[in-house]
This record gives C-alpha cells, sequence and structure tokens, in this order.
C-alpha cells in the first residue's frame, strides 16, 4: 500500500454489462482539537489559545515523505473564514474547501481549489493531477463537515488534541466510534496557558466494505495479497512522525539495539547472552493468572498448571529444585517468591500449603490504604527483594520494585528490574505490571496513568537472536482495550473473567524457548 489510499465506491455507472463501475475517491485522515464533551469552537473561533497545538497540527499536515509532493487540507467554508487573513491559504498544503455557495470568492485561486461537497472533494484528489501530487490528505473542520466525514467508511485516522480542562462550547464534533477505531499513540498530558491536553491518534482498526486502491490510481489491492505484507504496511498510511510513536518501538528499537551493539555475556542458565546494563504475541491468559496468582499470595506453581498455565514448571521441577539445593523442597513449591513478599514480607516460610494468614506485613493492602488516604505519600512501594529470603525461592525476583504515584487523578507506577530477558520475560512483565496498576486503580477510584519500566541487565538470550530478528520484520498494531469488571472494588475479589481484552490482534507466535 503506499503513503495514502484511495477507495472505490459505486456510483451507479455501468459498464454496460450490468456491473456498476467503482468512482475512486481518497481516504482521509482528520485533524481536530476537542474537549472531553467534544466541543470544538466557540463564536467561530477556537476557544483556547495553545501553540504547541498549533504546531502539532501544521507538523502533522504539512509534512510529506517525499519532498516533490505536497499534502491537502479539506475544510468547510467557515472554518475557512477564521483562519486569519494573513495565513490564508495555508501554506505549503492544496487548500481545498467546500461550499455550495457559487458567490463564495477567494481573491487568489493558488493552492485553493472549491468543491460543493465531501464526495466531489475526494473524487477529484483521487483524479490526476492530483493523485500523483498529493500524499496525504487532511480534514481539518469545521463541525458539519466533521460531522460528514468522521467515523466516515473514508476516514483511515484520527489525529485529536484531547483537551482535558473543561471549556465551554458552541460547534460540536460526534464521538469517536471506539468500535471502529482504537488508539496508535498518545502523549503524556502536558499544561499549557492553564489547559491540559495531550496529543492521541487514531487508527482504524475494522474495514469498511470499500476497496483500497494504490496512489498511482493503477490498480486494485488485491484481497490474497499475503497476510504479513499487509500487516507491514496496513498503517503505513500514518505521518511519519506518528507513525513512529507507537510504543512498543521503544521495545523493538532496544532489541535491535541489543543484537546489534551488545555485550557478550556469560549467564547463570549457560545459554548466553547479548546484554547491556541500564511486536511479539502476549500470553494474556497467562499474564492475568499469573497477576491473580500473586495477588493471592500463593507459591504454589500447581495452582497454575492446573489451568494450563505452565511458565514456572521449569522452576519448580524436581531437578531444578535439586540443582539449587532445595533438596527438602515438595515440587511445585517455589518458595518466598513475589505473592508471598507481597503479602506476607516478614513472615517464616515454611512450605506452599501453611496458612499465613496474619503473618508477616501485607504490602499490597498497604499500597492500595496509602493510595486512597495519603495519595501524595512518597512511599508507596511495593517489594518482592527480600535479601534473607534470597536462598529460599526457586527464582530470586526479577521485577522487584515497584512504586506508585498519584497526580491528577491518574495512577502510575514505576517498576525496577533487575534481569530483562527481553525476548520472552519483558513484554509479559510490561502486560503485568500494566495490569496491577489498572488493578489498584479501578479499586481506588482513579484512572490509569503512566507505567515507567526501568530495566537493569538488559539481555537477549542467543537462542532468541533469531526469532527476535523475525519480530522485527513486523510492524506494531494498535494497543487492544482493557476492560475491568465495574462491580469489583477489592483487590481480593478479581478473578480472570473479570478482565476483557478488547481488539488484541497480535502477529503469529513466535517461538522461544525459556534460559532455565
Amino acid at each position: 500500500m503506499s503513503a495514502d489510499t484511495m477507495m472505490s465506491i459505486p456510483n451507479g455507472n455501468s459498464n454496460g454489462n450490468g456491473n456498476v463501475q467503482p468512482e475512486p475517491r481518497r481516504t482521509y485522515q482528520t485533524v481536530v482539537a476537542a474537549t472531553k464533551d467534544w466541543g470544538i469552537g466557540k463564536d467561530g473561533k477556537l476557544p483556547w489559545k495553545l501553540p504547541s497545538d498549533l504546531k502539532f497540527f501544521k507538523d502533522v499536515t504539512l509534512t510529506t515523505s517525499d519532498s516533490g509532493k505536497k499534502n491537502a487540507v479539506i475544510m468547510g467554508r467557515k472554518t475557512w473564514e477564521s483562519i486569519p487573513l494573513q495565513y490564508r491559504p495555508l501554506p505549503g498544503r492544496l487548500n481545498v474547501v467546500l461550499t455550495r455557495s457559487g458567490s463564495f470568492d477567494i481573491a487568489t485561486a493558488e493552492n485553493v481549489v472549491i468543491c460543493g461537497s465531501m464526495t466531489s472533494a475526494l473524487e477529484l484528489l483521487a483524479a490526476s493531477p492530483y493523485c500523483l501530487s498529493i500524499e496525504k490528505v487532511f480534514v481539518i473542520g469545521g463541525g458539519q463537515i466533521f460531522r460528514e466525514s468522521l467515523n466516515a467508511a473514508g476516514c483511515d485516522a484520527i489525529h485529536i488534541t484531547e483537551i482535558e480542562t473543561s471549556i465551554e462550547c458552541d460547534t460540536f464534533m460526534p464521538a469517536i466510534d471506539s468500535s471502529v477505531f482504537q488508539p496508535w499513540y498518545s502523549s503524556f498530558p502536558v499544561v499549557e496557558n492553564n489547559i491540559r491536553y495531550c496529543f492521541t491518534t487514531y487508527v482504524r482498526v475494522r474495514t469498511s466494505a470499500v476497496e483500497h486502491f494504490s496512489q498511482d490510481c493503477d490498480q486494485v489491492l488485491d484481497n490474497k495479497l499475503d497476510s504479513s505484507k499487509f500487516e507491514i504496511q496496513n498503517f503505513s498510511f500514518l505521518p511519519k512522525m506518528i507513525f513512529e510513536k507507537h510504543e512498543e518501538y521503544l521495545y523493538l528499537n532496544m532489541i535491535q539495539d541489543i543484537i546489534s551493539e551488545g555485550n557478550l555475556k556469560g549467564d547463570r542458565t549457560g545459554t548466553g547472552t547479548l546484554s547491556k546494563f541500564g511486536c511479539q504475541k502476549v500470553f494474556w491468559r497467562g499474564v492475568v493468572e499469573e497477576l491473580l496468582w500473586f495477588v493471592s499470595g500463593s507459591t504454589n506453581a500447581k495452582v497454575l498448571q492446573e489451568k494450563g498455565i505452565h511458565i514456572w514448571d521449569g522452576n519448580a521441577s524436581r531437578e531444578f529444585l535439586d540443582s539449587i539445593g532445595l533438596t527438602d523442597r515438595e515440587e511445585g513449591d517455589l518458595g518466598p517468591v513475589y505473592g508471598f513478599q507481597w503479602r506476607h514480607f516478614g513472615a517464616r516460610y515454611t512450605d506452599m500449603h501453611a496458612d499465613y494468614t496474619g503473618q508477616g506485613f501485607d504490602q499490597l493492602l498497604d499500597v492500595i490504604d496509602k493510595i486512597k488516604n495519603n495519595p501524595n505519600d512518597r512511599r508507596i512501594i511495593l517489594s518482592a527483594w527480600n535479601p534473607s529470603d534470597l536462598k529460599l525461592m526457586a527464582l530470586p525476583p526479577c521485577h522487584m520494585f515497584a512504586q506508585f504515584y498519584v497526580a491528577n487523578g491518574e495512577l502510575s507506577c514505576q517498576m525496577y528490574q533487575r534481569s530483562c530477558d527481553m525476548g520472552l520475560g519483558v513484554p509479559f512483565n510490561i502486560a503485568s505490571y500494566a495490569l496491577l496498576t489498572c488493578m489498584i486503580a479501578h479499586v481506588c477510584d482513579l484512572v490509569p496513568g503512566d507505567f515507567i519500566h526501568v530495566l537493569g541487565d538488559t539481555h537477549v538470550y542467543s537462542t532468541h537472536v533469531r526469532p527476535l530478528q523475525e519480530q522485527l520484520q513486523k510492524l506494531p498494531k494498535p494497543f487492544p482495550i482493557l476492560k475491568i469488571n465495574p462491580e469489583k472494588n477489592n483487590i481480593d475479589s478479581f478473578v480472570a473473567s473479570d478482565f476483557k481484552l478488547i481488539g488484541y490482534d497480535p502477529h503469529k507466535k513466535i517461538e522461544m524457548k525459556m534460559a532455565v
């Protein structure tokens, strides 16, 4: 697929054989700033002054990957007239103004065309010479244009400045259809002129009945394209500055850096690693069940095995326990690992069958109590690292220390991980602590904020290099949406069915064996 696309929609014309001929139209992306209740204007103007938002708008709509091309911006007559005279037409872009007024006059025709409707504009841009000279098409307002175009089949993406501060508006856009669009990227919130906002891009993830054409107008995209090729090209219509901001690239780029520049080291498992200091499918059901197992305080790997979760089998085996000197330990008994430290820190560990109720310090409940009653506390800490118990553990904790932070009604988490298996462990750990943060936020009536992952010895096992090189060829997809049962308000009441992951569409599984 080319940098931008066109779609084919029947126009009612026949080719003589009774077949309706398609009329090519350009697809487009929308750029808008809106409040939480979808307000976009007041008295024909923007009711806020946000220089960073104007810069974002300019960067998105002006930048092209081909220096020989430009982008087009489609707007209604009122939006055109709201642009200060000295700035219109918007420079470096083809300005397409929609109006049905025959008396509408533009002083200069340079870089400006007039169309009577959204349909005619998209058809015009799909025809020569514009199909060759225009790289991307952006719809920029106003309210009536957004109502017609925002959730329509031709809209590939929505770039929205989400304004969190309450501001009075008299012009509104429709709500984004979350069954069709999912977030691709969202910036950290910023405050400017006492207004809090962030930049978010939503991409269409539900296909419509239209067919997409390549930019040169010559061929229809074959529906039988190899799926991996389609996945790689699927979201390439996004502006490069947006495409590369997908958060998974932080992980993928780190893998590439470790494979290319990492230090060759030996390790405890004898496998060998490439390491540094300082888009694969994730087993979601395993993430949920293991986290609930941690929360319960259990140290019995057989609890997970009975649910078909085998991620701890290697470290709980008779052979492995004997190899680290725990010859008297029952198979499946992992010792005082994560869950025990979270719920019974300091208690004397005997075995996985003992009842530890009321023993030790319950860090998890303490974290929740502080978040609810003293959210500004700088000691909201959850630690799995207990030096006096390390010798009793089948595996000392890798993700060992988390600090929680409350601000602006959001709960954020920063986790330190001493040993980071980039192939298998880290994606699982990210999902697990993101879920933990969402769970705690849920029971504390907060909104999930950021998850910050601090990586210590960060490595790729030699046996994982080839599978990870395969993964690097796959491009990220939009993140799924997590929904939590609203009736649950106690951290100990959750079960796996309380969590629904909406829109998770991973690439095919890449096999990597765990080093034990």
